[in-house]
């Protein structure tokens, strides 16, 4: 038998394929992770969109920085477009950087109770700033008085 043959022929023994490192400790049938890493590329590619207006908005036009203030705020979340572009922005940005984490807890985090402590600290944490971000947001009030 000819030595390619043989290599053939060993190559035929080993198992269909070795785990990568970074591999998943169990295996699930959800597509999850799938959609996590779908989700990260779409939402950067979002995220690039809006805060680059962002900045070119408060930072470029007009005074630039300098004409931020309270008034410059209230005019702008007078306006619902305005209201939905900050939004997106809060809820893209929190999203995008708490999916990046969870992956880097669940990377790194060796024992099954830390993970599991890690990220529920990481989903309250989320939550409650988008949810603190969202009302602020919605409820703001230009005709404040001082007491």
């Amino acid at each position: 038998m000819s030595t390619e043959a043989k290599i053939l022929e060993k190559s035929h023994d080993r198992p269909a394929s070795i785990d990568n490192p970074r591999s998943p400790r169990m295996k699930s049938r959800s597509n999850f992770e799938l959609y996590a890493w779908l989700f990260m590329r779409f939402s950067g590619l979002a995220l690039i969109v809006l805060v680059l207006g962002h900045l070119f908005i408060m930072l470029m036009l007009d005074d630039g920085v300098h004409r931020i203030n309270f008034a410059f705020v209230a005019g702008r979340w007078s306006s619902p477009f305005w209201q939905v572009w900050d939004l997106s922005m809060l809820w893209l940005a929190q999203l995008h950087g708490g999916n990046g984490l969870r992956t880097v807890i669940a990377d790194y985090s060796r024992k099954d109770s830390t993970r599991f402590w890690l990220t529920t600290l990481l989903v309250v944490s989320m939550i409650l700033i988008m949810a603190l971000g969202t009302y602020v947001i919605f409820t703001f009030d230009p005709n404040i008085t001082a007491s």
